[in-house]
Order: structure tokens, then sequence, then C-alpha cells
């Protein structure tokens, strides 16, 4: 007859040797996350820095920020700092629960997820970050198909960019050559010069859409011009419209002597017209793209 008893005297053991379980201390829980916060934050004021000095940096953050527009400027800083070729991000259970592994020995990209937490003395909501580690696709067993992005067609990315826009658009032969378009706040116009080809029409009404948001949210920035600037290069590199002519090898006065907090906060309220605006293209693009379907299927 099989011996079975070394089956429970084993178990027996291996419970032996359990630690019992230790009460949990919440001090030390919350220095241990405050030592991760702080770690995180130093990450990106380090690459903040690097931002406000190399224009090779700052123009890679812009890269990122216009892929993630959903994303904070913050977090935008930490994928450019590490991982700026990241395309889709998700945690550990996000890609397990999605049918889809995270790679062996895969380096983890730190994020900051908002979390909210209310107050003892007074029952108001409040909000910390905490670190969050998330992956990219390519660290992950997902079988990814050859990338072919097609341009959209320019018209249809024009009509998308000015469908929702806060101000009216006029064409003018008034604009000097070199101008391809020109906000007036008195006039709540965007005037453009014709004759353009559609890259420069995008990039030149981008430019000045930015600072129709800023004129109509009231928003104050340190440089209204490099702002727009850089909204138009997130605009523009978001839908294949070429960057090539965008130069950001030195950053406005304004921007170099702010410390890193104060253009994290500058850098949010650029990265919050740039949402808005590729937002509005997107349900424009969406809704086009839904009522062309419907045509094509009446047409059958």
């Amino acid at each position: 007859m099989e011996d079975f008893e070394d089956i429970f005297s084993a178990k027996s053991q291996k419970s032996r040797s359990r630690r019992p379980n230790e009460p949990f201390d919440r001090d030390e829980f919350a220095a241990r996350k405050k030592r991760e916060r702080d770690e995180v934050y130093a990450m990106v004021d380090e690459f903040t820095g690097e931002m406000q000095t190399d224009g090779g940096a700052f123009q890679t953050y812009l890269d990122v920020q216009s892929h993630f527009d959903r994303y904070s400027a913050t977090n935008a800083i930490l994928i450019a700092a590490q991982m700026p070729e990241a395309t889709r991000l998700m945690d550990f259970v996000g890609w397990k629960d999605a049918g889809v592994y995270v790679r062996r020995g895969a380096e983890a990209i730190t994020i900051l997820e908002p979390k909210e937490f209310t107050r003892e003395e007074d029952g108001s909501t409040g909000v910390f970050y905490n670190p969050k580690k998330v992956f990219d696709v390519l660290q992950t067993t997902m079988r990814q198909p050859p990338v072919m992005k097609a341009k959209r067609d320019t018209r249809v990315l024009l009509k998308a960019l000015i469908e929702n826009a806060p101000c009216d658009f006029a064409v003018s032969t008034q604009l000097p050559e070199n101008v391809s378009a020109r906000y007036d706040a008195s006039a709540n116009t965007i005037y453009v010069r014709p004759g353009l080809d559609g890259d420069n029409y995008i990039r030149g009404v981008s430019q000045e859409l930015a600072k129709a948001h800023m004129d109509h949210n009231n928003m104050e920035l340190a440089s209204t011009q490099f702002a727009a600037y850089c909204v138009s290069y997130m605009v523009s590199a978001r839908y294949g419209v070429s960057v090539e002519g965008y130069n950001f090898n030195l950053l406005p006065k304004s921007y170099r002597e702010m410390n890193a907090q104060e253009l994290r906060v500058e850098l949010g309220k650029v990265r919050e017209i740039s949402g808005d605006m590729l937002s509005d293209m997107r349900h424009s693009l969406d809704n086009m793209e839904k009522a062309q379907k419907q045509k094509d299927n009446e047409a059958r």
C-alpha cells in the first residue's frame, strides 16, 4: 500500500515554518509610499531640467504628449524619460485581463496614478498620487503586425480641426507672405492666406486656433506664442503632418528660468489646450467616418 503520511507531514512542517501575520504598519506603509513618490518626482525634475536646455529632450516630450494626449504633462514627462517609443501602456493585471502577458525581465515604466482620499478633520476629498508600474505593448507577448500608418486626407483633417473652433475663419490676401494664418482676438476670427498646401494650413491654423482657445478660456501663459507653437507641433505630429520645420533648440527665456514645478504647470496648460483640440478632432473624424459608412451602406 502506498504511503501518504509524508504529504501530511510536509504540510505540517510548511505551516509551522510560516511567519505569523504581522500587523499592518500604517506609518511604515505611508513612509515607503512617500519615498517612492519622492524618487518619481526626482526623475520628473531631472528630465524637466534636461528639457529646458536640450531641444531634443523637449521635442521628445512633445512627441510623447501628442500620442498620450489624455495623460498629464507629468506622466508624459515620465514616459519620455523612461520609454519615449511607448505606444500603449497598461499595468500587469490589465495586460493579463486582456489575455496578454508581460515578458519576463521587462523593466516597468513608472507613472503617477491619482487617488482620492477623505480628510479626517473635515470630511473633504483630496487627491494624492501613487507610483504605478505599467508596461508597453512591445514588452508583452502580444503579436504586433507591421504598422502601416496611412496619412489621413488633408482636407478631412482640416475640416475636423476647425469644425468645433471657438472662432470664425476668413480668407485674407492682406497677410504677409511668411504668415499662413493669424488670429484676431478683436474680430474673433482666424484669417488664412489663400493658395497654401494642406500641411501648411494645418500647421498655421492649429497654432492660431490654440491662441483662440487660450483667449476664450482666459488662460494666462508665460509665452502665448511658444505655447501655441507647441500645440501646433503636437497636433501635426499626431496626424502625420510634416513637423520638419519646427525647432525647439532654444526655449523662451521665461521657460528656461522656471523651476521644474513651474514648468510642469505651464506644460499642463499647454496639454489642456492640445488635449481639447485633439479631442474635438477625434469627435469630428468619428462623425465623418460614421456618416460615410452610412452613405456607403445606403448606396448598396
